[in-house]
């Protein structure tokens, strides 16, 4: 969909400060808020578990989210490519129970 990068201008959390999505504790539900609509969701989250970015809030996951998700699934080599194709499948499933 987009090239490596160039999903970071249609991301929700462009124009916010970028202190709102590095926070810890109860304040991270706040920053997940963010991530909920936002049309490049999956690119985001791909890009922090491909890249294994320790911190802040990522396509809508917690830096202890991701960590145990890359626990859960060590073979995976590209998430980016793995979330895709996932999110891509559901779009074909909703729109096969809707048409």
């Amino acid at each position: 969909m987009f090239e490596q990068g160039d999903w970071r201008v249609q991301a929700a959390c462009r124009d916010e400060n970028p202190d709102q999505l590095f926070v810890r504790g109860a304040e991270q539900r706040k920053a997940r808020m963010i991530c909920y609509g936002c049309p490049v969701r999956t690119e985001c989250l791909g890009e922090a578990l491909d890249n294994k970015i320790e911190f802040g809030v990522w396509g809508g996951m917690t830096e202890r989210e991701r960590r145990a998700l890359l626990r859960r699934r060590p073979e995976v080599r590209n998430w980016r490519e793995l979330l895709e194709a996932a999110r891509d499948d559901y779009a074909d499933i909703d729109q096969y129970q809707a048409g």
